[in-house]
C-alpha cells in the first residue's frame, strides 16, 4: 500500500480510481484498511477545494416540503397567511426571526440553512 497526500486534482482522480478497485474488498484486510485511508484523504481534500456552505433558506424550506409531501398551505403555522407564505417562497419576503424559530421548531430544518441567507 503506497499512500500519499492529495495536492491537486490529478492526485483526486487517482485517489478515486484507487478506490474505485478496493471499494468492495472484504473488511479486515490491507486494502480495506488502504480504502479507509483513501476514503478520508479525498473527503479532507475536497472539503478544503470544494466547500458546500448551507443551502439557501428559499431552498432549505422547497426540499423539506419536498421530503415531506407538503404544500404551501402546510407552512401557513410556521410563516404566517398564505399571501406570506407566497411571498416568502418567491423570495419576496424574507425570513422574520419569529418564522426561523417556527420552521426550525417544527419541521426541523437545521438554523444554519434557514439563516444562511441573511
Amino acid at each position: 500500500m503506497t499512500i500519499k497526500p492529495i495536492h491537486t486534482d490529478d492526485d483526486l482522480q487517482e485517489a478515486f480510481q484507487r478506490l474505485e478497485a478496493i471499494f468492495q474488498v472484504p473488511e479486515q484486510t490491507d486494502e480495506a484498511d488502504e480504502r479507509e485511508v483513501l476514503v478520508t484523504l479525498i473527503e479532507a481534500y475536497e472539503f478544503r477545494h470544494y466547500p458546500i456552505g448551507p443551502a439557501d433558506p428559499i431552498e432549505a424550506i422547497k426540499f423539506r416540503m419536498e421530503q415531506q409531501g407538503l404544500a404551501p398551505k402546510d407552512l401557513e403555522p410556521y410563516i404566517g397567511s398564505s399571501g406570506r407564505v407566497s411571498e416568502v417562497l418567491n423570495g419576496k419576503r424574507s425570513l422574520s426571526l419569529r418564522m426561523v424559530k417556527r420552521l426550525h421548531d417544527g419541521l426541523n430544518i437545521p438554523y444554519e440553512s434557514l439563516l444562511s441567507g441573511e
